[in-house]
């Protein structure tokens, strides 16, 4: 009768599951264009004028979110900027054909190729958190596609630990996907905004973030996985890029805050801001992880920062080119 009783059990939160997919798709459609990729197909919102001067800015969010999380700052530099925000492979309305396609290089193939058929040569990079990572591995491996990078709160060293035993489980064949469709939205539904608070924290959560960032959507099974896989993984490909920072030649911008529990300042913005030739820390007093949210001027300001500085840098090369010929 055990057997039975948690047999009919797990029957019921799958099928409950299955419904909250339904659901949660519905509230919270794609809003832009899908741009397929070899191995992925990608969600991309473009904002702001395409004929703007200067490279376009593309901006990539974290672990455990989608493009939305980073549509606030996004809205504010598409008024004068090109604007262009990705749902990273397996997240948001991106897909992947491979959970195991988890890694920044592999993502920032599949970003790159994605831009090309956008028709962009050439971007400012705006990367959060895990994505800071994968910003990092763009450079390094495309360098001509990278104008300039600014960072937040990103990751970019290994850390002591591992990514949370919940992660490890999703990621382990067999058990990670049955725990994927029976308890993890229903759990996910009730723990959604503590866990947003705890990632703002010491700063309030924006009012109706969890609606507005669309952060449900990561509660479905294949999107779950992908997220935990990406996070498990990590780790080992910091250990093998984090050598090579100093090949990064672009200008880079960090912000981060001094007091991040998520993703250590010491650990990570401090060491890379001394290993990059041309890099800026900024290091916020009493701000946690979410820093475009906790210092969206400054954020933006260092935007266009770098964006000024790669026309000026353009317009002194013109200047030179004809003397040296």
């Amino acid at each position: 009768m055990a057997i039975i009783a948690l047999a009919a059990a797990g029957l019921a939160l799958a099928l409950a599951t299955q419904i909250g997919v339904i659901l949660t798709q519905g509230a919270f459609p794609p809003r832009g264009r899908m741009v397929d990729v070899a191995g992925a197909r990608l969600h991309v919102v473009e904002l702001g004028p395409r004929d703007a001067a200067g490279p376009p800015v593309v901006m990539l969010h974290g672990a455990s979110s989608n493009l939305r999380a980073m549509q606030p700052l996004g809205d504010r530099i598409a008024k004068t900027r090109r604007v262009i925000l990705i749902d990273r492979p397996g997240h948001g309305w991106s897909t992947r054909e491979r959970a195991a396609d988890s890694t920044p290089p592999i993502q920032g193939r599949m970003i790159a190729e994605a831009l090309t058929r956008l028709g962009i040569d050439r971007a400012i990079v705006v990367a959060h958190s895990w994505a800071g990572a994968l910003a990092l591995r763009i450079a390094l491996d495309d360098p001509d596609r990278v104008a300039g990078l600014v960072l937040l709160a990103p990751v970019a060293y290994p850390w002591r630990g591992g990514a949370g035993r919940y992660n490890d489980f999703i990621s382990t064949p067999l058990i990670g996907p049955l725990l994927a469709h029976t308890v993890t939205l229903p759990l996910g539904c009730l723990v959604a905004n503590s866990g947003a608070r705890g990632v703002f924290a010491p700063q309030p959560m924006p009012a109706d973030f969890v609606r507005d960032s669309e952060a449900l959507l990561l509660l479905r099974p294949r999107e779950f996985i992908a997220n935990a896989r990406d996070l498990v993984t990590l780790k080992a490909a910091v250990v093998e890029q984090a050598p090579r920072y100093a090949e990064i030649k672009a200008p880079l911008s960090i912000i981060s805050g001094d007091v991040d529990k998520t993703v250590s300042t010491g650990i990570h913005s401090r060491p890379l801001a001394a290993s990059a030739p041309d890099a800026r820390l900024i290091v916020l007093p009493g701000v946690g992880h979410m820093v475009q949210y906790a210092a969206p001027d400054l954020v933006a300001s260092e935007i266009e920062a770098i964006a000024d500085r790669l026309v000026q840098m353009a317009a002194t090369a013109d200047k030179i080119a004809p003397a040296n010929l």
